[in-house]
């Protein structure tokens, strides 16, 4: 097996050798209470789980290393203890294992992963391990997975823009430093390109601190782990990026690891480097399956769907770690994409998400099918710190806010209108209604439509939303000031396809 880059910081001192041919720990040598301690109690093998008898001195979460009979060892950690009896997930899953003359030791730590900013420009499995063929990178510091507890009274409000280069979301649902903003899919939709473009594009515009992406890709298909390699290795993005990658073919319970160790990286980089950090984390569906495989071999009580009634704590527990720190330069922002089975947005996965994060980008179906990318429906999509901090006074341009409101009214009285002439036929309907339904056409062919490697800038982006919405007559646009009005409104003269 590939190295593990992680350390056991409360374990005893290990002979030379420990652990080699499968996973190798970087270990300080300092010596905790109870570390060390090995069981050959094993219960039984359930799932991913084994269930140890007869335990003393373990501790939630703390990490424990099997053994085979034949040398074998694999990783997991402890998710309960309770009666003499602790319950392991193993990260490499239990397959081929059987509980005669299997061991158990307990390590007395948490799990650790060594951090630096040489891990940027590097591809890393869903535990850290390098995925590139290249060495260790050097280790600057080594912190818990799980991160550090951060007080509430030190967070800073989340400000500040972050352009994606991407119409829809930079003018209607922008993105601020220090914000989750999940995006809400669909089976077979472009998300995973979407992914990649913002990976790509995502700048701070108008200042010159160092910003940083972190991608983690949790279950995903062998192509498209190929794909988020390839877009960000050929446009040069990769030099300030860092990929950990998931595959659909590896242990399942590995997924619950893999967002926490991306986010690990990522509140270092912002945290103690000063970086501006955007945290990519696709799919949070796949993660929440395999929450849900934990659960039901623990013969937990499901809840909605199957999914353990925790659900919602442990996605917090991911989505809460985005933010930024006073005092501190650096932020860590957010955007976990996950699919809705059926398109279901009331499912528990993008239900839940919803409730903790702020806002959502919803990728529509209907946009897809008309060829329309990137889909995003914007009239169910929402950015709930956009207002406050972005529209304002040195912010973005002054106009930005009249000018996504506008949007968003006429565009969904389009909507509207569509649905109205499909019953009573256009020829009932006003010419202002019919300008509308031209404005709707407009909207979504030429404002949110553009390529996969079209990169906008915020003022070309408004320029385009100018440009649409002269197509209106000007006494329509009751959402933008006058001045606005009388300074951007280009006329009668209509945009070009």
């Amino acid at each position: 097996m590939r190295p593990l880059h992680i350390t056991v910081s409360g374990a005893a001192p290990l002979r030379q050798g420990f652990l080699e041919g499968c996973l190798e720990f970087r270990v300080m040598q300092r010596v905790g209470q109870g570390s060390g301690i090995e069981y050959t109690t094993i219960r039984e093998i359930r799932g991913p789980l084994v269930v140890v008898d007869r335990v003393s001195r373990a501790s939630y979460d703390e990490l424990v290393e099997i053994e085979t009979p034949s040398g074998e060892r694999r990783l997991g950690r402890v998710l309960e203890v309770g009666g003499g009896r602790a319950v392991v997930q193993v990260f490499e899953g239990t397959t081929g294992l059987s509980i005669e003359g299997l061991k158990a030791r307990f390590l007395g730590s948490t799990m650790r992963l060594g951090v630096s900013e040489d891990m940027l420009g590097r591809v890393f499995d869903g535990l850290g391990r390098p995925l590139d063929g290249l060495s260790e990178p050097p280790v600057e510091e080594f912190r818990d997975v799980n991160g550090e507890p951060l007080n509430p009274e030190r967070r800073e409000y989340p400000s500040d823009f972050i352009q994606t280069g991407i119409s829809a979301i930079d003018v209607m649902n922008s993105l601020v430093r220090g914000q989750k903003l999940p995006v809400f899919s669909g089976p077979g939709l472009p998300h995973n390109i979407l992914a990649a473009q913002i990976a790509r594009q995502a700048v701070v515009p108008g200042k010159e601190e160092e910003f940083a992406v972190i991608l983690a890709a949790i279950g995903v298909q062998n192509d498209e782990a190929r794909f988020y390699r390839k877009v960000l290795e050929e446009s040069g993005a990769i030099g300030r990026s860092a990929l950990f990658l998931n595959l659909a073919d590896d242990p399942a319970v590995e997924r619950v690891i893999t967002p926490r160790v991306a986010l690990t990286l990522a509140e270092f980089l912002a945290f103690e480097r000063d970086y501006h950090v955007l945290v990519i984390l696709t799919d949070m569906t796949n993660y929440a399956e395999s929450l849900r495989e934990i659960s039901a071999a623990r013969e937990e009580v499901p809840g909605r769907k199957g999914y353990p009634g925790y659900m919602y704590s442990d996605l917090a527990s991911i989505y809460e770690r985005a933010g930024r720190i006073k005092g501190r330069p650096g932020s860590v922002t957010q955007m976990p994409i996950l699919s809705m089975p059926s398109d279901d947005i009331t499912h528990p996965v993008p239900d839940l998400t919803g409730y903790i994060t702020e806002g959502q980008i919803v990728l529509s179906r209907d946009l897809f099918r008309k060829g329309i990318y990137p889909p995003i429906n914007v009239l169910m999509s929402l950015s709930r710190l956009m207002g406050p901090g972005i529209i304002a006074p040195k912010k973005t341009r002054p106009d930005h806010g009249d000018v996504s409101n506008q949007l968003y009214a006429s565009y969904s009285r389009a909507v509207q209108l569509r649905s109205l002439a499909e019953i009573v036929g256009k020829s009932s309907l006003s010419a202002q209604d019919i300008k509308l339904i031209e404005f709707g056409d407009l909207f979504e062919t030429r404002f949110l439509k553009q390529g996969v490697d079209e990169n906008r800038t915020l003022d070309e982006s408004l320029a385009i939303a100018w440009e649409i919405l002269s197509t209106l007559p000007e006494e329509s646009l009751t959402k933008i000031r006058p001045e606005f009005v009388k300074k951007y409104y280009v006329g009668a003269k209509a945009p070009q396809s």
